[in-house]
């Protein structure tokens, strides 16, 4: 209550001082010898529209801000705003928010110095009321406010300093009000930043949210991918052991071994770990071990991979998949069987394994599907992007050479390239 008694009390005090200097500039000319009651109408009049604006000044601020003190009467308002966001960008944003409010005019936007002004007309609250035109008050009218906006540099951060102020001297605020036009551009104003903040917010929080979902299909499809152990494979085998063991104990003895060597690299992974090219490579050997015992002379297996290479990270199942291509596809079709060939060569910081077979090739009639050297592409391509591949060729002078070529250090190096 005495902040309201105090304020109306300003407005009137300043313009009693206004009229006693008039009054007295007025008795120190010929006129000062004339009645001086036009002079005293003329003060009533005004005081009692200084009063009225006054009131109507104190309740609207009331309205717009909740409260009144000597910050939120005041015709010029002050914030300081601190974005979370480096400079450019909190420039980016403030002069998006400040163009988006009403009646925004004569925008000057200067990006190197970090500065934003504009004008905005001024609301009349009230309307077009017929009052205004016998208002005195209307001599003094300020059509516009001024809005003047400046960015400072942080670590990582943009501090914003937004004045919002009537467009007319510190002078003008001792005789009129601004209607809480300038607590309202700057709440305005403020809001919108913090409304922007909150939506930047909430895309990066979006876009997090979508990475670790795509991490986890990948995840999963990996593990999918990684699942697709032929069951004929182990259904045959344990056949074999089962016949071998009434025939030929020991054969039989050394296919479990190699089937369990075998089984001992195949279980799924609770990882995201890649394996590595000769943990890889023991599996492929078992693998083709176990169906010597079952083919016999019909198979023949040449390794050449140097031990330096041996520690190559590799994605698990893959070597092993084009191993199971070159018998399906390539040996097994053929009546006399032929050789399988595992050879890995380096250059520079490129690993390249190859796995080929001297089979029937492209000629011959295939009923697979294609599955699995799908499966290695989208593999490679989840793994390493770019920076991997699977070449098909025809093998000389018969068969398929089938050849991945990943980089030498994993995907750590095929990010770095």
């Amino acid at each position: 209550m005495v902040t309201n008694f105090t304020f109306i009390a300003r407005l009137v005090a300043a313009w009693f001082l206004a009229f006693l200097v008039l009054a007295m500039l007025i008795d120190a000319t010929p006129l000062g010898r004339f009645d001086g009651w036009p002079v005293s109408f003329l003060f009533f009049v005004t005081i009692g529209f200084v009063i009225i604006e006054a009131v109507s000044h104190l309740r609207r601020v009331r309205l717009i801000a909740g409260q009144v003190d000597a910050t939120t009467l005041a015709n010029r308002q002050r914030r300081q705003i601190e974005i979370p966001f480096e400079a450019g960008e909190a420039f980016d944003l403030l002069d998006a928010a400040i163009r988006e409010l009403p009646r925004t005019e004569d925008i000057e936007s200067a990006r190197d110095s970090l500065q934003i002004r504009a004008k905005v007309k001024r609301l009349q609250p009230y309307g077009d009321s017929p009052s205004r035109y016998i208002n005195p008050l209307e001599l003094l009218g300020i059509p516009r406010n001024q809005i003047s906006a400046t960015v400072t540099p942080g670590r990582g951060t943009g501090s914003v300093t937004l004045i919002c102020e009537p467009e007319s001297g510190a002078w003008s605020d001792w005789f009129r009000v601004d209607d809480g036009t300038n607590l309202e551009n700057a709440e305005a104003i403020t809001r919108a930043v913090a409304r922007r903040i909150a939506e930047r917010r909430r895309s990066e929080q979006a876009a997090a949210a979508q990475t670790v979902t795509e991490k986890e299909l990948t995840v999963a499809k990996l593990s999918l991918l990684h699942a697709q152990v032929e069951p004929h494979f182990l259904y045959n085998t344990l056949a074999s052991a089962q016949y071998l063991t009434r025939t030929d104990p020991a054969r039989a003895d050394e296919m479990l071994g190699h089937l369990i060597l075998y089984l001992r690299h195949s279980l799924p992974r609770t990882d995201e770990a890649l394996s590595t090219l000769g943990v890889e490579l023991e599996r492929s050997r078992a693998y083709l071990e176990i169906l010597k015992l079952r083919m016999g002379p019909r198979l023949a297996l040449q390794i050449d991979v140097p031990e330096d290479l041996r520690a190559t990270p590799l994605p698990p199942m893959m070597l092993q998949t084009l191993v199971e291509n070159a018998i399906k596809h390539g040996l097994e079709p053929k009546p006399g069987g032929g050789t399988v060939w595992i050879i890995a060569r380096s250059n520079d910081r490129i690993v390249s394994v190859t796995v080929a077979d001297d089979g029937g090739g492209f000629n011959a009639e295939s009923t697979g599907t294609g599955i699995g050297l799908r499966n290695v592409r989208e593999r490679l391509r989840l793994v390493y992007g770019n920076a991997a591949t699977l070449a098909i060729v025809a093998n000389f002078p018969t068969g398929v050479a089938a050849t991945i070529t990943v980089p030498v250090a994993g995907p750590q190096e095929a990010g770095r390239g």
